[in-house]
């Protein structure tokens, strides 16, 4: 029984011993710590558009908006692509020290701007190609219903649109709103002016020079009139479904 006494008052002992190492350097632990924070994010990049992704766009050029327009166009989307993959990338590897923050100019500020500016450019590029090559004419489905609840009729719709597409500076967003289940159209002056929280962008309109400048220089009253021509409204349909 003495035997049993001792070996474990030399196991609590020993015991203590490696505790009292651990925590008379606590430099081990926040070493391993250190270490666990430098592993770097995984980075997921977004899909950079091809030629390919223009396939449908394209079914537009002899219905107002021709195909040299969507391929100078082609050049941007893929740019603003391009441009969040490589900010995803830096903020990976972001140093997150509290003290290189700055409200004025700190590399994580830069980054964090410029990244809502380039995704939000993507963004609205993915929904403005994927709702163009249709049929174009009045609203059909359940966004028709949407559109009547929250305007009256379709015409009155689109006569919001219209001028709210020459009274912006880069776009005109549907955005669905999830809180009211209602829809409206929002001004956008740039990329990353965005619908409400909470609303799903199931339609948009880019109404900045790129988009028409070749087909109708000034007269931006004119492509939107294409524009029109040539909605898809079952993808918007489908963007409003996922919405719900």
């Amino acid at each position: 029984m003495a035997e049993a006494n001792d070996l474990s008052r030399r196991d609590v002992l020993a015991a203590a011993m490696v505790t009292g190492a651990a925590f008379s350097m606590p430099g081990l632990a926040m070493a391993a710590i250190k270490k666990e924070q430098k592993q770097p994010m995984e980075v997921k990049l977004v899909h950079v558009p091809t030629e390919e992704d223009l396939k449908k766009a394209l079914r537009t050029t002899d219905k107002g908006i021709s195909e040299a327009t969507h391929r100078a166009h082609l050049t941007l989307w893929q740019g603003y692509a391009n441009q969040t993959n490589n900010i995803r990338k830096q903020l990976a590897e972001l140093d997150t020290d509290p003290a290189k923050g700055n409200q004025i100019y700190s590399v994580t500020r830069s980054l964090k701007v410029n990244y809502a500016f380039a995704l939000g450019g993507y963004k609205n590029h993915n929904v403005y190609f994927d709702t163009l090559g249709g049929a174009g004419g009045p609203a059909v489905g359940d966004i028709l219903t949407l559109i009547n609840e929250a305007y009256g009729s379709f015409e009155k719709w689109a006569a919001d649109w219209k001028i709210t597409g020459i009274s912006s500076r880069g776009w005109v967003f549907l955005g669905y709103d999830r809180d009211e289940q209602r829809v409206f159209n929002y001004a956008g002056d740039a990329q990353d002016s965005f619908p409400q929280w909470n609303n799903e962008l199931v339609l948009a309109m880019d109404v900045y020079e790129h988009a028409y400048y070749l087909d109708y220089q000034t007269a931006r009253a004119k492509y939107i009139d294409a524009w029109f021509n040539n909605v898809d409204w079952d993808s918007v349909n489908a963007r409003l479904a996922k919405a719900k």
